[in-house]
């Protein structure tokens, strides 16, 4: 969800009197979707737009509420989104099997308007919370751009991707070259500067949006580049070499050139290959990576399948 966006809440029931109520109710503080169908509803939680928040009546035809939860916390596309249950049944056995099941609160009918805002504004600040520090989670705190847990997650989806519509990956396995000798010349609060201009280098030299760098660890980085051929990956390859050189950084205790310069080692998976492994690409560039580093570094190389 965006930071100036309201918070999205779906409202799953088959009648249309009880959506209409919890909407009127709501809709003043949070933008509203609806579903009259548990198939529509487990639908719309993993579409695009995820809910922040999912109502959900238990008794509904084909699909009760209690399937729909399951399903939902079953699912990785939706298992964080919380579900709150609002029915009729106000047995305890029926609450407890309800919570048993993933969701958050229970909220039997006929409810106090007041209480279900007060609930939903509870649980909503929660998962906006839990949002926040999942993001933070997913960065590096000294570069600003994504961290290797990032890059784990980004990279088994868009391995997944690219296996299921045959469009090609490229993994760039990048090291900043005697980057040791700079920390212990330089200090390492320099370092960190170093590290900070690099990254923000990277970041700018890729030009699509779906195209993703993250810190891979201490001086290393990493570049994904999804459905690209061949000579295009070689390019963004040679363009992060160029822009870190561009930066000018003074490293007089490289045995390479007199400034900051960075080593990257490119793996190319064709369309067609569907028999390369994640793990394999990602060992190819890493070997790629060595490759350049053992012909003089300051260069691109690549590996060859």
């Amino acid at each position: 969800m965006k930071s100036d966006a309201k918070p999205t809440i779906l409202i799953v029931d088959d009648m249309a009197a009880n959506i209409a109520i919890l909407s009127d109710l709501l809709k003043d503080d949070y933008r509203i979707k609806v579903a009259k169908s548990g198939k529509k509803a487990l639908e719309i939680a993993k579409g695009k737009e995820k809910p922040d928040l999912i109502l959900l009546d238990i008794e509904m035809p084909e699909m009760d509420g209690y399937e729909v939860c399951k399903e939902l916390k079953n699912s990785s596309e939706s298992s964080n989104i919380p579900v709150v249950f609002i029915t009729a049944k106000n047995d305890v056995k029926d609450e407890e099997y309800g919570l048993n099941l993933g969701a958050v609160d229970y909220i039997s009918k006929p409810f106090h308007p007041t209480i279900v805002k007060i609930r939903v504004r509870n649980h909503i600040a929660l998962k906006l919370k839990s949002d926040m520090l999942e993001a933070l989670s997913m960065y590096d705190g000294l570069t600003h751009i994504p961290n290797r847990r990032y890059f784990d997650e980004v990279y088994e989806k868009k391995y997944r991707e690219t296996q299921r519509d045959r469009k090609s990956l490229a993994v760039l396995m990048i090291d900043v070259d005697y980057f040791k000798p700079y920390n212990d010349h330089y200090g390492h609060g320099k370092g960190d500067e170093c590290l900070i201009k690099i990254a923000s280098a990277l970041r700018k030299s890729l030009k699509r949006p779906t195209d993703a760098v993250a810190r891979y660890g201490g001086e290393e980085f990493v570049v994904l580049l999804k459905d690209i051929d061949e000579p295009g990956a070689r390019q963004v390859a040679e363009n992060l070499v160029k822009a870190v050189s561009d930066l000018g950084i003074p490293h007089h205790h490289s045995k390479t050139s007199d400034h900051v310069t960075i080593s990257v080692g490119m793996a190319f998976k064709e369309p067609q290959n569907t028999t390369l492994s994640k793990e394999k690409l990602l060992k190819y560039a890493d070997d790629a990576l060595y490759g350049a580093k053992r012909s003089g570094k300051n260069r691109a190389s690549f590996y060859q399948l």
